[in-house]
């Protein structure tokens, strides 16, 4: 059977930025071992496959998979997505459409925006809050994984946590984007510290307040040590899983917060990741990662 397929680069403006992302769109009939094995066979951070949805009311069923396991929840899947069913219905001039993806980690609500000349914007409700495993971390340990200094970790209040919004991080704060800069992870030592949480071991996510674009607020960098991708370019889940440690650490008044991640920049590929907070009673009410998609390649699988 031959099956359809496009490439896009998410959370960027600009092709070959961003984090790509393979969209099958007729994985409907494919066992398990065969999304997992054409996850590899493309080797990008995620491999998503579209089938149609459980609820007729919904836009369609994905699943998500990572070169080396699948994936309950992950954002640059679902934005890139999000995008990819909008632009293959053909819709012309300024539109706006909402869809919902049916994912592992359950329905989730997703606003898209075409505009004439411009890439195609997605944003998505979290279908979780972002919520705090209680582990005490050695800064010490973590940066031997890092090949940083104990010093360099941490600034203000914000000390290591782990934090998960449907998939696990421990959110490692650094000082400045020159730490960030001089990361070098070490798989195999975090495979031996890291804990498993939610049915995976936890990523790394280390984080800085500013950025390079004058727009961003925290400057970020994602290592794996079982994903099977080594570092990403943009991860939706781990900002998803940020919005409850920046909540935590700034203690965000009531109100609403809008807020620019931006990830990759070590790896040449920018992305620019839009998380809003909507906090009230002290509690985060509702978050939302954004982004923008560009299509780069498109064609068909031979199986």
């Amino acid at each position: 059977m031959v099956r359809r397929y496009c490439i896009y680069d998410v959370f960027t403006d600009s092709r070959l930025a961003g984090n790509p992302l393979c969209v099958v769109f007729d994985g409907e009939g494919l066992t398990d071992l065969e999304m997992q094995a054409i996850a590899r066979e493309t080797n990008l951070s995620e491999t998503v496959f579209v089938m149609p949805a459980a609820n007729p009311t919904h836009t369609a069923r994905i699943r998500i998979f990572t070169p080396a396991r699948e994936l309950p929840f992950a954002g640059h899947p679902t934005v890139g997505t999000a995008v990819a069913l909008a632009e293959r219905e053909g819709a012309n001039g300024a539109t706006e459409l909402v869809s919902v993806l049916e994912e592992n980690v359950g329905p989730v609500r997703c606003a898209v925006r075409l505009r004439e000349g411009e890439a195609t914007f997605a944003e998505f409700d979290l279908p979780r809050t972002s919520t705090r495993i209680d582990l005490a971390f050695d800064r010490q340990v973590l940066a031997e994984a890092l090949s940083l200094k104990p010093q360099q970790i941490g600034f203000e209040n914000h000390v290591p946590s782990l934090w998960s919004a449907g998939v696990p991080f421990i959110m490692i704060p650094l000082q400045n984007i020159g730490a960030v800069e001089r990361v070098d992870f070490d798989p195999q030592f975090w495979e031996r510290i890291a804990p498993f949480a939610e049915g995976g071991l936890a990523s790394a996510y280390v984080y800085c307040r500013g950025g390079i674009h004058h727009g961003a607020k925290f400057h970020a960098r994602m290592f794996s040590a079982d994903m099977g991708i080594g570092e990403d370019p943009a991860t939706g889940s781990a900002v998803a899983a940020l919005s409850g440690a920046i909540h935590h650490f700034d203690a965000l008044p009531d109100g609403h917060h809008p807020l620019m991640v931006e990830q990759g920049v070590e790896m040449g590929r920018p992305s620019y990741i839009h998380l809003h907070i909507d906090v009230a009673d002290g509690e985060i009410v509702r978050a939302r990662i954004g982004g923008q998609a560009v299509r780069v390649a498109s064609g068909s699988l031979e199986l």
